[in-house]
């Protein structure tokens, strides 16, 4: 129960922009990174499971490295989609993800 409203004070979605982009590129383009964010957010939900919060990145990335490995993902975007799933801030996945 504790960790459902955790999710749900974290996941809350950011508030609109104040003028959305008249440009359809740049909507479309907002929107694609919306979406990225939202998948990154997942993947880091699921890292959360075998590296929780509790563990230091250094130690983090000792337990992740061979999960990372096998689906495929860089052990930097692993670390950076577990930090967005921590904070939900955005900043999280700047030069790794996005």
């Amino acid at each position: 129960m504790v960790r459902q409203a955790v999710r749900d004070v974290r996941t809350a979605p950011p508030p609109p922009p104040a003028d959305p982009p008249a440009e359809p590129a740049l909507a479309a383009l907002r929107a694609a990174a919306d979406d990225l964010a939202a998948s990154t957010h997942a993947i880091g939900e699921l890292i959360l499971e075998v590296a929780p919060a509790y563990l230091s990145d250094t130690d983090a990335a000792d337990v992740l490295a061979l999960l990372c490995e096998e689906i495929g993902e860089e052990l930097d975007h692993g670390l950076a989609a577990r930090r967005y799933a921590i904070t939900s801030d955005r900043r999280a996945l700047h030069g790794t993800v996005l």
